[in-house]
């Protein structure tokens, strides 16, 4: 306040101005009140002061509420205080009632409604902005341009039919005015139809006073009904606003919960992909090491393999000279009982290393059934890893229905309510169904994301899912080649077991039994290591058979998502062709009420014209009824001179008869008698 005083009186200073003092104490006053509203209510400003005020008011100020009523401001004055107002934007109200604002007035009040984005409120009372045209029609081309301007106040401003007509077309374009005060002016019935026009296109305007304008009680009933309608639609645009603003809240909401719930989710499985990294390192470790082993038996059993050949043909060797023997036998049994008994010293010998051998093949087929026992452990460890992966796959499958099933919950709330907006708000189909629609097109969008985002998941668990099954098949793999190795070592074995009969034939048929039965015992090892590779391929049939069918309820869940979307999409085409049949009844509605309309202003023009041939007819009886009071009086006039004729003959005859009485001679007779 002090700083537009301040202002004030440094502008009087540099413009020359003397500094009334009218203005100086108003401004005291309202520093003391600490209040927004500069009131310079019948105070009479200068040109110059105008000036200065207009200097004043081009910076901002803490005024938003100026009254300039009474002011007697001149053309010059106005059209300058006016033209500093242009660029303001604290002021709200502006009050110029009762300054006699003429055609220059109109045009500077047009521009700088065009100009100016903070005026809320502007009271022009008793001023003469319609007695020109051409200034008023600028007034409002500026009017029609503006768009935060809510309160217009133009009583008794001598605006006519043709300014009516200006301005009607400036509410066609202007959508924020609410409320217009049009009393005392001479608007007449083609204004009041104008106006009536415009506000079937303008759907703002709730207030609107007509009185005292010459226009007939039909149009101004008209006229309060529309601006009625038009409040009724704000109000029902402040409840929808107001709706939609809660419903916002709540998609809000929801989506801090979805979003939430997902960065949980994603916290979990970010901690499973951890864990699986460190077990799938570990377990790759472990599979090199075994690879390793694998691979240093495997040449063991490539050196058995060859052994065994060469004690193979050995072996045959060995048959034909047994053949060839036989037939040296029956000699050498003499020799042969001498020496039996250094044999039996020798074999008793050799009994003791293949004792030593076999214990040394036991640890051996010990050791590899605790690498098979390991291996198995490993192998059911990666099936319960899978399970799992797989119950983790379940619940996460679950947590998606849920989900879907409560967002398709509240969609349903949110579609029931927009049910009930919509039978709540009939006469507001048209501007709320745009509405409704973003919003049912944005909550799909939605779903459309989280359901695609879950699908993601799906994918990558099912990923995770089939490097299981690949870690599976190598586990597979490596027992097959465990197996293979022992296949090996026992090859080995057959080949010291030949090698061995070479240099003993005697001992040959019983290494070959004990070599018999370890293979026996491995065979039946290797049949048991079958047995639990084909119980692992059961295993892993039916987890397969359990992803299968885990695949089809994916399957069954998103066609029953699609149907759902599909059926929602049914849902909103009914209702959209509910809103579209309401629509054309209610268009139905008003091209039938244009029609009725149409008949009323054709009755309204009949009647007029009955009106006006009445009028003439009674004028027509009027003269008729003149005329004929004229010749009745005549008539009167006439007969009262043939009375009064009559008369004089009468009393003419009378005195005749007299006088002829009275000179006859029976008068002398009758003289004497009387």
């Amino acid at each position: 306040m002090e700083d537009f005083k301040r202002t004030y009186l440094r502008l009087c200073k540099e413009g020359g101005v003397e500094p009334q003092e009218s203005i100086v104490v108003q401004l005291q006053e309202s520093r003391a009140a600490q209040g927004s509203r500069l009131d310079l209510s019948g105070q009479s400003l200068s040109a110059d002061t105008c000036s200065v005020l207009a200097r004043a008011f081009q910076r901002d100020t803490v005024f938003t509420e100026v009254s300039l009523s009474d002011c007697m401001l001149s053309e010059e004055g106005a059209k300058v205080l006016l033209t500093g107002l242009f660029d303001n934007t604290t002021v709200k109200v502006l009050d110029l009632k009762g300054n006699n604002l003429r055609s220059t007035g109109a045009e500077v009040l047009g521009k700088l409604l065009a100009r100016n984005k903070t005026l809320r409120r502007l009271v022009l009372e008793w001023n003469a902005l319609g007695v020109w045209d051409e200034a008023f029609s600028l007034f409002c081309d500026g009017l029609a341009s503006n768009s935060t301007l809510t309160h217009l106040d133009l009583r008794n401003n001598q605006i006519n039919h043709h300014g009516a007509s200006e301005l009607a077309l400036a509410l066609k374009h202007n959508s924020n005015l609410e409320v217009l005060d049009l009393r005392w002016n001479n608007i007449g019935l083609l204004g009041g139809r104008s106006l009536l026009e415009a506000l079937h296109k303008n759907k703002n305007i709730v207030q609107l006073e007509m009185a005292g304008n010459n226009i007939p009680s039909d149009i101004l009933k008209a006229l309060e009904q529309t601006t009625g309608h038009n409040s009724d639609r704000q109000s029902t645009l402040r409840d929808s606003h107001s709706r939609t603003q809660v419903l916002n809240k709540e998609i809000q909401i929801l989506k801090e919960e979805k979003g939430k719930q997902f960065l949980g989710l994603m916290e979990t499985i970010d901690r499973q992909r951890d864990e699986m990294g460190r077990s799938n390192r570990s377990t790759s470790i472990q599979i090199g090491q075994l690879q390793e082993a694998l691979n240093e038996r495997k040449s063991a059993v490539n050196s058995l393999t060859a052994k065994l050949q060469m004690t193979e043909a050995a072996l045959t060797l060995s048959e034909q000279k047994n053949h060839n023997m036989g037939e040296l036998l029956t000699r050498l049994k003499a020799e042969k009982e001498e020496r039996r008994a250094q044999q039996s010293r020798e074999r008793k010998k050799e009994q003791e290393d293949s004792v030593l051998r076999e214990g040394r093949l036991l640890r051996e087929t010990q050791n590899l059934t605790e690498t098979n026992l390991q291996l198995r452990n490993k192998v059911e460890e990666m099936e319960r890893r899978c399970k799992s992966q797989q119950q983790q796959i379940f619940e996460l499958k679950q947590e998606l229905t849920n989900s879907t099933a409560e967002f398709k919950l509240r969609l349903a709330q949110a579609e029931d309510r927009l049910e009930i907006e919509k039978r709540r708000s009939k006469q507001t189909l048209e501007d709320m169904d745009h509405l409704r629609q973003k919003e049912v097109e944005h909550m799909n969008r939605h779903q459309e994301e989280s359901e695609r985002a879950m699908q993601e998941r799906i994918f990558k668990l099912e990923g995770q899912r089939i490097q299981l099954e690949e870690e599976v098949s190598k586990a597979k793999a490596a027992c097959v080649t465990e197996r293979a190795q022992a296949e090996e070592e026992l090859g080995r074995v057959r080949a010291q077991v030949r090698l061995e009969e070479q240099e003993h034939v005697s001992s040959l048929e019983e290494k070959l039994r004990s070599v018999r039965s370890s293979l026996q015992e491995v065979k039946h090892h290797c049949s048991q290591q079958k047995q639990t590779i084909s119980e692992l391929h059961a295993k892993n049939s039916q987890q397969s058979i359990e992803m299968d069918g885990l695949r089809r309820r994916i399957e069954e869940l998103q066609q029953e998502l699609s149907s759902k979307d599909q059926e929602k999409v049914a849902e909103v085409s009914r209702v959209r062709v509910e809103l579209q049949e309401q629509i054309g009844h209610l268009q139905a509605e008003r091209t039938a009420q244009g029609g009725l309309k149409e008949k009323i202003n054709a009755l309204e023009r009949e009647i007029k014209v009955l009106s006006s041939n009445h009028r003439e007819a009674l004028l027509d009886k009027e003269s008729e009824m003149s005329s004929l009071l004229e010749k009745l009086r005549l008539r009167e006039a006439e007969i009262q001179r043939m009375r009064e004729d009559e008369a004089q003959r009468a009393s003419y005859l009378q005195s005749a008869i007299l006088t002829y009485v009275q000179g006859s001679p029976l008068g002398h007779y009758s003289s004497p008698k009387k």
